[in-house]
């Protein structure tokens, strides 16, 4: 019995809900048709037939804008009652008798079950079609994972067994080389393990990042610093705006983006040896360039960019992962992220809106 009552409960809640947002807009609704009504009645020419299409309208607005059916018929009541107390000959004086009284209610409660019927199906379809994306989003993400989680411990694997098996016969040399080796690829798994603390943090969209008013150069200028640190024979050249440009995010995730962008310049640029990163206000949003003098971006690859599963045929290493944190943590600023190809090399840009969203 107590399961029965609570799917009940459960259907009321759905069909029903109460919202204050929900009660604050119908009453904005029907008051701006209250006063609608009032209007036209202190015209030259007063009439009352202007009235029921006025609430028929308010009645559709609200129940096309709330949420469930609750909303909706409880308009079309309180419209019926107003416009027939209120707005109609005699005035303030309820008269049920009338004719085309029991036509004006029925045809608002039709027109209110009709509009939040087709309403919870749109945003039942929508909710469906995000669910369906994002359980896409999930399977990419683990396919990306596990391929670029097995390729570097094969390698340390390996690396590590032939140190051990062949320890009194491998030069100085070959040792080195191959604990190098492991070493590159340990730092490639941090990278990874961070991509993915990265995108937790996100939490697919459901909880809100809190963004702080950071310094731009700042954050480049950090992010340069840690790229640097494993890839010392790049050049990278810093191009920021004279004037301080201070940007709502989140500094960790950002410079995140940054150093995977960075690092995927040099890791599939094949032969760069440039990267330039470029900070430019524009309007109302700032804009990071980061370009690099490689071999550029495969057509093929472009449609999957950032998807989190490309891979090149050439490259063991899944280049998609990292973009597709980045593309994650860019959208979650409300901003765009886009990339192509120069003369000489790829350019990844990405904006960020200069004042918070609400």
């Amino acid at each position: 019995m107590k399961k029965v009552s609570t799917s009940k409960k459960m259907s009321l809640r759905q069909y029903f809900p109460l919202s204050y947002q929900d009660t604050v807009k119908s009453l904005l609704i029907f008051i701006v048709a209250c006063l609608l009504c009032a209007v036209f009645q202190q015209s030259d020419n007063p009439t009352d037939t202007h009235v029921p299409l006025i609430f028929v309208l308010a009645v559709l607005i609200i129940s096309r804008s709330t949420n469930g059916y609750f909303y909706g018929i409880l308009a079309s009541l309180a419209g019926t009652i107003v416009a027939n107390y209120i707005f109609t000959y005699p005035y303030f004086v309820l008269n049920f008798t009338m004719t085309g009284y029991p036509l004006c209610f029925t045809v608002m409660l039709a027109c209110s079950i009709l509009t939040c019927a087709m309403t919870s199906q749109v945003k039942q379809a929508e909710r469906l079609r995000t669910i369906s994306q994002q359980e896409k989003m999930r399977a990419n993400l683990l396919r990306a994972v596990s391929h670029d989680l097995r390729t570097p411990l094969t390698s340390i694997l390996g690396a590590t067994s032939a140190v051990i098996d062949n320890q009194s016969t491998l030069s100085e040399e070959q040792t080195k080389k191959l604990l190098v080796g492991v070493r590159d690829d340990a730092q490639w798994l941090i990278r990874i393990v961070e991509n993915l603390l990265s995108i937790t943090r996100i939490d697919d969209g459901q909880t809100r990042i809190k963004t702080e008013e950071e310094l731009g150069e700042e954050i480049v200028a950090s992010a340069v610093q840690k790229f640097k640190k494993r890839f010392p024979h790049i050049r990278v050249s810093v191009q920021v705006p004279e004037e301080m440009l201070f940007i709502p995010m989140d500094a960790t995730l950002i410079e995140q983006v940054l150093i995977n962008l960075l690092e995927n310049a040099v890791m599939h640029g094949k032969t760069t040896e440039n990267i330039v990163i470029r900070l430019e206000k524009q309007v109302n949003r700032a804009v990071f360039y980061v370009e690099d003098d490689g071999q550029g971006i495969a057509p093929e690859a472009m449609p999957h960019l950032f998807e989190g599963y490309f891979t090149h045929s050439d490259d063991t290493r899944n280049m998609g992962i990292g973009l597709s944190v980045c593309k994650t943590i860019v959208r979650a600023h409300h901003g765009e992220m886009t990339a192509g190809n120069l003369t000489h090399g790829a350019q990844f840009t990405f904006s960020l809106p200069l004042q918070k969203e609400a």
